[in-house]
């Protein structure tokens, strides 16, 4: 069996992706200590920020396919959410099942302190770089992320 050797640049990408893992880990447990007072896990916050994101109220489905994120876990946060009273479920004139999702005013409330808390949080947490430098690591991941979505269509598995 003949195994391909990574090019340089999937030797430094590699390299980037093992700690683009670790950051993420670093994120998100950041996150959770940072809302933990507010009753939000950095999950809770995510979906929160999707739903406000929206243009309007969207089904659980909907926002689990903006975050590209599994279905069955947006639902039980929504669910756990809906408990919390930070969303409620309104019914969806294009879909009788498909519920839509709506935030609460504690909702609002909620998320509104979670993103007060994220300002000094960010900004401390960008020190020692350059916008230049942030919005070419971002232009560096969306292709990333393009490329990784090309690869998942059909016509491109030829």
């Amino acid at each position: 069996m003949r195994k391909t050797k990574r090019t340089p640049a999937g030797e430094t990408l590699t390299s980037f992706m093992l700690d683009f893992f670790r950051l993420n880990s670093r994120i998100l447990a950041a996150g959770d200590r940072l809302v933990a007072e507010l009753g939000l896990t950095s999950a809770r916050w995510q979906i929160l920020g999707a739903i406000t994101g929206a243009e309007q109220p969207q089904p659980v489905s909907w926002i689990a396919r903006d975050l590209s994120a599994n279905r069955q876990n947006v639902q039980r946060i929504v669910n756990d959410l809906e408990a919390d009273g930070l969303v409620r479920f309104e019914a969806n004139p294009h879909h009788r099942r498909a519920q839509l999702v709506v935030m609460t005013d504690k909702g609002k409330q909620t998320f509104e302190a979670a993103m007060g808390l994220q300002a000094a949080w960010v900004n401390s947490l960008s020190d020692g770089l350059s916008v230049k430098e942030i919005e070419a690591t971002h232009d560096v991941v969306m292709r990333l992320r393009k490329n990784l979505d090309d690869m998942s269509e059909p016509d491109s598995q030829e």
